[in-house]
């Protein structure tokens, strides 16, 4: 069993990782906010945390990956007013296309996926907590996280207090002692969804939700804390000063990862840039592997560029690898040799980068189930030749009778010597998803 080295943005260091009980691993990431279909920008975390959660599992008895849905919000009650439905119509619409995504993606399941809903309770109880310790106050039926009252407070950002402020978009209310202070609960007005609670009606911050559930799934402190980049402040930071406060505890998690963005032309994907690419978008004219590849194939800490020869490069490589598949094949350990790379700060594409030595030997017969294998442990090549070939097929914009009635024009021109027609033909064909090639005096062809 080899080391796991992680980058910790609580220390900006790359770290051994060493548990807190190696007999109980305990990693939570942040999930969806169900008030829109997820962005391929939301599928990073998806794809980088599972194959951690593989990783962890690989080298631990028990591991518990517990991944939250945010299922009430200020953005899910906005959403819901415009589509004229309910908030619970809306969110179980979301989350049901959240967790086809997940399939698509041939993420696992993981141990506990807990609605925020469902744990209101629980984030009475820590709120209550924060104001009998001194660490939260009420006002006008609000109640605040008073930011001054936690000295670690920005550790996790390594910026202080003031230049946090400054690069962030912070609430103004008059509500407040101090502009920095976040709220924990808030009132709900007329229509909105509300919990009855000692403050009044209303629901919870969107912070609390995650230090509530961390807590009941993984107790007051946990190994691992996962999300995406954009996360660490205001969100991870305040999570930390909640959950430490309430517990009286000096840890809460003790790694902190985080990937970095996906980008289109070097731009972050965004609404208000226009750029969003849904994955549900995807389901239908690309396999999931395609898109879980083309996710592993930049390091997680770096920003990965998202582009249409990204997505056709990671078709051809699997397409490749798919010459040596056979449902024959037995599934074996893969040799720590061969994960290194993951175990280096879980290094994709040095992985990757094994995986097409493995396929160069798998060509010449040797160590085809290491090498399948292999693919299968990052969630690749899950699917037989047959149904890779089929997508294949489904996705090409023509039929088989189609095919050959063009390749029979495409011969008649070329023994008309009309080679320009040939070629019109030749590049319609490829354009409909269809690859032909000239060989020795016939016209081979396949869907590419």
């Amino acid at each position: 069993m080899m080391d796991i080295f992680l980058t910790n943005n609580l220390t900006n260091k790359k770290e051994q990782f060493i548990p807190k009980n190696k007999e109980k691993i305990g990693m939570y990431v942040c999930g969806p906010t169900v008030y829109d279909d997820p962005h391929i920008g939301n599928a990073r975390p998806l794809v980088v945390f599972d194959i951690l959660f593989k990783l962890l599992k690989n080298n631990f008895s028990k591991v518990t990956y517990v991944r939250n849905i945010t299922d009430i919000d200020d953005k899910i009650i906005k959403s819901s007013q415009e589509q004229k439905i309910s908030t619970k119509e809306l969110t179980e619409k979301v989350t049901s296309s959240f967790l086809k995504d997940c399939e698509f993606l041939n993420c696992e399941n993981p141990t506990h996926q807990p609605k925020a809903t469902e744990h209101i309770d629980l984030m009475i109880e820590m709120i209550t907590e924060l104001i009998e310790k001194g660490f939260a106050y009420e006002n006008q039926k609000h109640v605040y996280f008073e930011v001054n009252k936690f000295a670690d407070y920005g550790k996790l950002s390594n910026k202080n207090l003031d230049e946090l402020i400054a690069g962030s978009r912070v609430e103004i209310s008059e509500n407040k002692k101090n502009s920095e202070d976040f709220v924990l609960w808030k009132p709900s007005t007329d229509g909105e969804p509300y919990w009855e609670s000692p403050w009044g009606k209303g629901r919870p911050g969107w912070h609390l939700e995650c230090s509530a559930m961390s807590k009941k799934f993984l107790g007051n402190e946990f190994d691992i804390h996962g999300g995406g980049i954009d996360l660490i402040f205001p969100h991870h930071e305040n999570e930390i000063a909640q959950s430490r406060c309430a517990n009286e505890t000096k840890v809460f998690a003790k790694y902190w990862i985080h990937n970095a963005f996906i980008t289109m032309s070097n731009e972050k994907m965004a609404k208000s840039q226009g750029n969003i690419l849904k994955i549900k978008d995807f389901r239908n004219k690309i396999s999931g592997q395609i898109i879980r590849l083309a996710l592993m194939s930049t390091h997680y800490k770096q920003p990965l560029d998202w582009n249409d020869k990204l997505l056709s490069d990671c078709e051809n490589t699997l397409d490749k690898w798919y010459r040596v598949y056979s449902s024959d094949l037995k599934y074996i350990k893969v040799p720590d040799e061969i994960l290194k790379p993951l175990y280096e700060d879980l290094n994709t594409p040095g992985y990757i980068a094994n995986l097409h030595n493995l396929f160069e030997k798998a060509t010449k017969g040797e160590g085809i189930d290491l090498f399948i294998s292999a693919c299968q442990f990052i969630g690749l090549m899950n699917e037989s030749t047959e149904q890779w070939n089929d997508f294949k097929k489904n996705k090409a914009s023509i039929s088989e009778s189609e095919i050959k009635n063009m390749l029979s024009l495409r011969d008649k021109a070329r023994e008309n010597k009309n080679y320009k027609e040939a070629d019109r033909i030749r590049d319609e064909l490829y354009d409909k998803g269809v690859l032909i090639e000239d060989k020795d005096g016939k016209t081979l062809w396949k869907f590419k």
